[in-house]
């Protein structure tokens, strides 16, 4: 975890970025803080664009980056922060395990998903995943997406030889390049990298961003119900400033690579890649997260069902109300 205060405003500013709030509300006096859990990931670039003029409005944005969406759902939960970036499935993991602290807010983006293999290695078939190593993060957002295809596809996980990898993707991407393992299934920038290096490829039939547990949203913005409730006008300025910086994004390719680039400290060379990769806009809906919390409890991943519970804890308003 890696906290500092919200600089990226002026960042944006300095690369020709505009920036997207809704300045037509008078700014809150005393201004409100929100913390602010991220990661350095492609589709969440809008979080560059509104510190600024979030500030103007009397929101004080306080960014704390998180290396899983896991650590931030956890942060979340405990208090230490009132609004953050997840996956999908991390709301139905809060509430299976007795947390009702949470609110699912929207969701921001999605791309098609290949797993990732080394070249030389044969991958026309989900059967071809037999006998393979393969790398990928348990518990991740990746993970419930590759994992509900491959059910879904009926290869049973259990004949997969999967590899657990420690850290960030880029410990995924040398293992597939030193010849360690066979494939990952893992996010970007780590999905690009292997092949604009030349040491792997997609495996275009093994696309799993599309099942219908799980779907192809990227991950969810959440705050706390506290925040959402007690600090209403500040998530809702929020809210407000995330999606006009993401349409404006989402409206122009190289914007969005500049604003990528910053966030990540990628090369411009991959940050043009991703930014072609990746549909910034939510494509989440509340039956489609109340179906993951089916199957994956159905699978015995959580322990309980709450697919039932999804609909009270994901207040659709604050996009609803996004500008007006």
């Amino acid at each position: 975890m890696q906290k500092f205060t919200a600089i990226l405003g002026a960042t944006a500013l300095a690369l020709g970025l505009s920036t997207g709030a809704n300045a037509q509300d008078a700014p809150l006096d005393p201004p409100v803080a929100l913390s602010v859990g991220y990661q350095k990931v492609g589709h969440l670039a809008p979080i560059i664009m509104i510190a600024d003029d979030l500030k103007e409005q009397g929101v004080e944005i306080d960014l704390v980056e998180f290396v899983r969406y896991a650590d931030a759902r956890t942060a979340l939960l405990s208090g230490s922060l009132d609004i953050a970036s997840v996956g999908p499935a991390d709301l139905p993991i809060a509430l299976a395990a007795g947390s009702t602290n949470i609110v699912g807010i929207m969701g921001v983006g999605s791309s098609m998903k290949y797993v990732i293999g080394r070249n030389g290695v044969e991958l026309d078939s989900w059967e071809d995943l037999k006998g393979k190593k393969l790398a990928i993060a348990p518990g991740s957002a990746v993970w419930f997406q590759f994992a509900a295809t491959l059910i879904e596809a009926g290869v049973p996980y259990n004949e997969i030889e999967t590899v657990n990898i420690q850290g960030g993707g880029a410990n995924f991407n040398q293992a597939l390049k030193d010849g360690e393992i066979d494939a990952i299934v893992t996010w970007e920038p780590f999905e690009s990298i292997p092949i604009m290096e030349g040491y792997g490829f997609e495996a275009k039939n093994l696309e799993y961003s599309q099942s219908e547990a799980v779907g192809a949203e990227l991950g969810i913005i959440v705050a706390t119900k506290d925040a959402a409730e007690g600090k209403r006008e500040a998530v809702q300025r929020f809210v407000n400033a995330y999606l006009a910086a993401q349409k404006e994004l989402a409206a122009d390719q190289d914007k969005f690579a500049t604003a990528l680039q910053t966030l990540t400290g990628l090369d411009a060379e991959v940050s043009k890649v991703i930014a072609q990769k990746i549909d910034l806009g939510s494509v989440v809906t509340v039956d489609q997260v109340e179906r993951q919390a089916k199957a994956f409890h159905e699978f015995g991943v959580i322990q309980q069902d709450v697919s039932g519970d999804i609909a009270q804890y994901w207040d659709t308003s604050f996009v609803e109300n996004a500008g007006n």
